[in-house]
């Protein structure tokens, strides 16, 4: 027995312990009445009183158990019920009169009296409620078959019992035996005989529903039928006194008849499904519908014996017998005639069927086969041909197992084993595919639905072979990417996770490797996309080529220029000897990946490998795994790229950490814990401060000021990603695009403050020329926010940070043009530190030069740069402008930096960056000492304002400079970019923030 139906199984067997003790309760009772009936009851007044009113109580329990039964329950089985109620109610109502005359009354009962009328009325309702729980026909012909296999039955029990005691009792008149009274006796008889014909065609006919049940109801009846016959024989009623053993049987069926409905009762409270209920029925259902056909000819044999014990006894057959006879003889041939034209209607509807059936099997495009116990094909069906390429009568008599795939014929011969041992009413159908040989030799892909048959199969199979050859190619194309056929990440990672999980977890020195291409975006700008996705075409060749083949590793493309590779371990468990080994093949992968490439038309292009090794350490994922290899690879990008870098636990530190960082800034931004400080610029001819650079600082919750060049480290970065076309690059330069509106809005508002109160000293905001063009800015914000505040544009420099090629220099210089036509001061940061800055001079309106802090740095020791930033003094000179050098530190520089012209400066060798109230203190002095050694020529003088007649003075300041107060060190210059990431189809990947 299947799981399945086990568990279907144990309700029936606790149902069966919960059932044994009623019937065991109903044995006791019985057999106590029919001891007590045996043994005269003790006395003659208690076996009255028994006979009479222990028959009359075990009735009326029958009627209640009858009627409660038929009230509580619909159905189409209720009437039967409350009929049965009904007879049991008139049969204790009969045996309650006869004991009042015998125990009450103390005289014999009268003949006939009123219990005679009521044990008449007892068989009419019993014989109604039987054609109640007898299954009804469909059909007219079945209506009257089922009235005359009752009348053959009750004729030929008429005959019978005509010929043995009726016959006497029939003669009306005679021995001075009153008229009422014979007739009496003939209508017990009679009814009896109606009552058990009933009986036998209800337990041929009768419905499923509540077979235990209707079963009990048959023999409660059958029981009181035989005690009812038995008291008819006149040996048996001459001797009859209430009290006896026949008695003990009619008070048995009360009892069973009282018993009926809990049967049913509990029948429907534990009945298994009706599919379960069928396979135990199949065994007897045979037996049962050969004796439902035999039943009329053994009614018409009983008849015969009738007659021929008439005859041989020597007795004439009267015209009762006769009549009997003939009616039952004709009632035979009737049925047996409807019989005959009901045959011939259901062959030919059997025929039209199976020509239909036929014809939808012939038709239909699926094979069906038929295949006996010993797996021999008994029946193909037409389409064989179509679908296998192999006639119906070719496949006939072979052997199914010969026509399956040895590497399929396994498991379906497993799944038809459990098929066959499940019950069919809990899996009547079962499902297989496998690979089904063809007229051709080809293996088609074939799948079977499998029903049962007599012992065999009936397999209803189809051709599926396309639709498996799709799911391949959809499950390949889901796996693999579309551009060079290796796996992609989703099948990576479940290489990399049976990998960690299969029978080689506990090898040592499996390790996973990330390889990005560095300068593939050049590629994509410069050649074009097309040429890239043939570069990444051969990368991937050339990945899959440098893997071990047959040893389990494997190469994977996870999008863009990224690749990875998982290299399985060797079962060495030396740390350095693996690690050698992984770094030896990490690097000839990369050296194989830096070799030229040839692209379109013969282009031959370069692009370099950064690889990033991470070993599976016990209890690791794939995930875990994946990003170590995926930190190691950006490091590798970080420190210089074209290298192979291993794993360490810190780079997942450092990674937290910089997270961390960077929400604390954005958090900042928003809670307002930036400040502005400003440092002076000191004109070196005199020492006096002509303007002060804004600088902004983050004064974080605990108190801690973090300069530029701490907090902004985040944004370059992302900066740095955007360029790339990176992640999370985007919401870095929204960062530092929302950074920078700050610092203008705070710079503009406190010069206001400072001009109102006395200081009219003009103010130097540092500003990436991305953040003029930028379309999200509104074109009139600059002057807006001078007239809100009340600053003449004068007083206003604006400092260009970058000058990133993709910025538009003619957008960029329409915008500075309008600025300068209103008042504001143009300064270009960073010159001298790339051709950017040479381009930016050519084409845009500069007012004023501010030297890269490299050229101030070693002005003093390097004759070199003393010479380079001397001509560079010379070429702001000759344009007209003024300079500005920044960081300036040391007296030497000031003196140097006098003598080759520059006429400003800002650094800690005057002041560092001052908060607001040493800000004022320092305005209020005026000016700075200058360290003079020789007096210099220099070039122009104060900053001149372009109307308003006030006084403006250069400088600029610069956000990853100074720290607050003084002493405060500087951090890095670099060029910036605002601009949005590009797409990133096949971009380079970038660098993340370090």
């Amino acid at each position: 027995m299947s799981a399945t139906g086990a568990v279907l199984a144990r309700p029936s067997v606790s149902g069966g312990g919960a059932g044994l003790l009623p019937q065991v309760l109903l044995v006791v009772v019985c057999g106590a009445y029919a001891a007590g009936a045996a043994l005269g009851w003790g006395s003659p007044e208690l076996a009255l009183f028994m006979g009479d009113f222990g028959l009359s109580a075990a009735a009326l329990a029958a009627a209640v158990s009858c009627l409660w039964y038929g009230r509580v329950r619909s159905g189409r089985l209720r009437p039967a019920w409350l009929l049965f109620a009904a007879s049991s109610f008139m049969a204790a109502l009969g045996n309650g009169v006869w004991g009042w005359y015998e125990v009450v009354l103390g005289r014999p009962v009268p003949s006939p009296s009123a219990a005679d009328f009521c044990f008449l009325l007892f068989a009419p309702p019993a014989i109604v409620g039987m054609l109640v729980l007898a299954k009804r026909p469909v059909t007219r012909a079945g209506w009257i078959c089922l009235a005359l296999d009752a009348w053959l039955i009750a004729g030929s029990l008429l005959t019978l019992s005509w010929s043995l005691a009726l016959a006497h009792a029939a003669q009306f008149g005679g021995g001075g035996e009153p008229v009422a009274r014979r007739a009496f006796s003939l209508a017990y008889p009679l009814l009896d005989i109606v009552l058990i014909s009933m009986v036998v065609a209800v337990h041929f006919r009768r419905s499923s529903a509540n077979r235990s049940a209707i079963n009990t109801a048959i023999a409660a009846f059958a029981l009181t039928v035989l005690c009812d016959a038995l008291f008819t024989s006149p040996l048996l009623r001459e001797h009859y006194r209430s009290g006896q053993i026949l008695d003990a049987g009619w008070f048995a069926g009360s009892i069973l008849l009282a018993y009926a409905p809990w049967v049913a009762r509990r029948e429907a409270a534990q009945a298994p499904p009706a599919a379960a209920l069928r396979r135990p029925a199949q065994p007897s259902r045979g037996s049962a519908g050969s004796l439902a056909a035999l039943a009329p000819y053994l009614a018409a044999a009983v008849c015969t014996l009738g007659i021929l014990f008439n005859v041989m006894d020597g007795r004439p057959i009267d015209g009762v017998m006769l009549f009997t006879a003939c009616a039952v003889v004709l009632a035979l041939v009737v049925r047996q005639a409807i019989m005959l034209l009901d045959n011939i209607t259901l062959t030919q509807e059997l025929a039209e069927k199976e020509n239909h059936f036929r014809s939808l099997v012939q038709s239909s495009s699926d094979v069906i086969m038929i295949a006996a116990p010993t797996g021999i094909l008994r029946y193909v069906s037409p389409a064989a041909s179509g679908v296998y390429g192999r006639e119906a009568d070719e496949l006939v008599g072979s052997e199914l197992a010969s026509l399956i795939h040895p590497e399929d014929l396994g498991p379906v011969v497993h799944e038809v084993r459990r098929f066959l041992a499940a019950s069919p009413g809990e899996e009547p159908t079962t499902r297989i595919e496998c690979r089904f040989r063809s007229g051709s030799g080809d293996w088609l892909n074939v799948e079977s639905t499998i029903n049962r048959h007599h012992g065999g199969l009936i397999f209803n199979s189809r051709d599926v072979t396309e639709r498996v050859r799709l799911q391949a190619q959809l499950q390949h194309s889901a796996e693999h990417d579309p551009l060079t056929d290796l796996p992609n990440r989703s099948l990576f990672t479940k290489q990399v996770r049976h990998a960690l999980a299969g029978r080689r977890r506990t090898d040592a020195g499996t390790a996973v490797l990330f390889i990005d291409l560095d300068g593939f975006k050049a590629v994509n700008d410069t050649v074009g996309h097309q040429a890239g996705d043939e570069l990444l075409v051969q990368a991937a060749r050339r990945l899959q080529e440098s893997v071990r083949s047959g040893s389990g590793d494997c190469a994977a493309r996870l999008g863009g220029d990224e690749f990875a590779a998982l290299i399985l371990g060797d079962g060495d468990r030396d740390p350095a000897a693996r690690e050698c080994r992984i770094l030896e093949i990490a690097d000839r992968l990369r050296a194989r990946l830096s070799q030229p490439y040839q692209v379109v038309g013969g282009t031959e292009v370069r692009v370099a490998a950064s690889i990033g090794v991470a070993f599976a350490e016990p209890g690791i994922g794939p995930g875990e795994l994946m990003r170590n290899a995926d930190l190691a690879m950006y490091r590798a990008k970080s420190a210089g790229k074209n290298r192979v870098e291993l794993y360490a636990p810190q780079m997942q530190a450092d990674v937290t950490r910089r997270a961390e960082f960077a929400t604390r800034l954005r958090t900042a931004l928003h809670d307002g814990e930036f400040v502005l400080l400003h440092q002076p610029v000191v004109e070196l001819g005199g020492g006096r401060i002509t303007a002060v650079a804004a600088q902004p600082r983050w004064r974080s919750a605990q108190g801690i000021l973090f300069t530029p060049a701490e907090f902004l480290r985040v944004a370059d970065s992302g900066r740095d990603s955007a360029r790339d076309g990176g992640r999370g690059g985007g919401e870095d330069a929204a960062r530092t695009a929302e950074l920078a509106r700050w610092t203008l809005e705070a710079a503009v508002e406190q010069a206001a403050e400072r001009r109102r109160d006395g200081f009219p000293v003009p103010v130097c905001v540092r500003l990436p020329s991305s953040r003029l063009v930028d379309k999200s800015m509104p074109p009139k914000s600059v002057e807006t926010l001078l007239a809100r505040h009340g600053l003449p544009s004068g007083a206003l420099i604006l400092e260009l940070t970058d000058s990133d090629p993709r910025v538009s220099l003619d957008e960029l210089e329409h915008r500075l043009s309008a600025l300068r036509r209103l008042g504001v001061r143009i300064a270009l940061d960073g010159f001298g530190s790339g051709y950017a800055a040479i381009r930016a001079l050519r084409r845009l309106p500069i007012d004023m030069l501010k030297l890269d802090r490299g050229l101030v740095e070693g002005v003093v020791e390097s004759s070199r740069l003393h010479k380079i930033t001397s001509g560079m003094l010379r070429i702001a000179g000759d344009l007209g402008m003024q300079s500005l050098a920044e960081g300036v530190d040391l007296p030497e520089q000031i003196v140097a930096l006098r003598a080759m012209g520059c006429t400003h400066a800002q650094g800690t060798a005057f002041s560092g960056p001052l908060d607001e109230h040493r800000l004022r203190r320092a305005l209020n002095r005026g000016s700075y000492p200058v360290s003079r050694s020789e007096s210099p020529v220099l070039v122009g003088g104060p900053l001149p304002t372009r109307h308003l007649g006030h006084i403006a003075a250069h400088g600029a300041p610069h956000p990853a400079g100074h720290g607050a107060g003084h002493g405060a060190g500087h951090g890095p210059r670099r060029a910036e970019s605002h601009t949005h990431p590009p797409s990133r189809s096949n971009t380079e990947t970038p660098v993340p923030p370090t």
